[in-house]
């Protein structure tokens, strides 16, 4: 396989990885500030001690998961910046619709 098939295979799995990163973390936001407001509604109607315990231990457990799914999308989004720039630099990749859909993807991911 040559450089440039090869470097046209990883845009698109580096890519694939920052969109379900990016979802994932988007997802996980959203799980935080519904288990918040539950956890807040079972304060305010005087609920249960366990079940108020259980869900600030879910609330623990989702913002976890929200700050290790950012470090990961951070970390992908720096791989595929490095690939870009060595795409760059291949002439026949220049206006690669791969490399195109690559920035793209950057784009929406930091938006």
């Amino acid at each position: 396989m040559s450089d440039t098939a090869a470097i046209q295979k990883q845009l698109k799995i580096k890519s694939g990885v920052v969109q379900r990163l990016a979802k994932e973390a988007k997802l996980y936001i959203k799980e935080t500030g519904q288990l918040t407001t539950r956890k807040a509604k079972l304060v305010a109607d005087g609920a249960e001690e366990w079940d108020i315990k259980n869900a600030t231990k879910m609330v623990d457990e989702s913002e976890k998961m929200e700050i290790d799914t950012k470090t990961r999308l951070d970390k992908a989004i720096a791989d595929l910046k490095q690939l870009i720039v060595a795409a760059k630099e291949d002439a026949a990749l220049k206006d690669n619709e791969s490399l195109l859909k690559a920035e793209e993807t950057i784009n929406n991911a930091t938006a």
